[in-house]
């Protein structure tokens, strides 16, 4: 029945490549809305963030819309919120681009920073490390997904007290170690593209789908 799929927000704060992020959740098995429409964001039973270009275009894009309020309104309630690519990027304290330094929405500490390695950007498919506990990657722990960055954030700091659980941080390699996904109460963040990852990525947002229930 339609009454049984989550009714996932895609936040249309004017970020490209919304639209394959919005087929790739209804074939996932969501109910999917590309709005701003603050009223239907709040209420949804799922958040999504996405995010192409420039750190400090994606923030002032989000700005422009009051994103970021929208984003903290939800992650107090425990309302759940996933972010992809400079989606995930901007959820970091701050991004250093070509010697800009922005801040982010600042719900985790650290700094997005040019990836370390031979060529950049980082554009194919990749492994991943799949974090301890995680419930993002139930089942697709030896699949590839796929990236197309030149920045992503290279370090994990946040303290996790008790009786808070510690996040799940995933990880992948392109010169160095960065992180590729997170999941963290209810924030779950990628830095790869389910929506351009095939099987695996459905699986991921379909994972994610499950969550919004529990």
């Amino acid at each position: 029945m339609a009454s049984e799929r989550p009714l996932v927000a895609v936040l249309d704060y004017g970020s490209g490549n919304v639209h394959s992020a919005v087929k790739a959740l209804e074939k996932a098995g969501a109910d999917v809305r590309l709005t701003r429409d603050r009223a239907l964001v709040a209420e949804a039973d799922g958040l999504l963030v996405p995010g192409v270009g420039a750190f400090s275009a994606v923030m002032q894009q989000l700005e422009s819309i009051r994103g970021s309020e929208l984003i903290e309104r939800r992650l107090a309630g425990g309302r759940p919120v996933m972010g992809i690519c400079v989606g995930m990027q901007v959820m970091f304290e701050s991004g250093i681009e070509r010697g800009t330094d922005t801040e982010g929405l600042g719900e985790w500490p650290g700094v997005v920073r040019r990836l370390d390695a031979p060529v950049v950007p980082h554009m194919g498919w990749s492994a991943v490390e799949v974090g301890e506990g995680s419930r993002l990657f139930a089942g697709l722990e030896s699949e590839r997904f796929y990236f197309v960055h030149s920045y992503a954030a290279q370090e994990w700091t946040l303290d996790v007290m008790p009786p808070f659980p510690v996040p799940s941080v995933t990880w992948a390699t392109h010169g160095a170690p960065f992180i590729a996904a997170v999941e963290n109460g209810p924030l779950t963040a990628t830095q790869f593209h389910p929506e351009k990852s095939g099987a695996a990525g459905i699986g991921v947002l379909r994972n994610w789908l499950r969550s919004l229930s529990e």
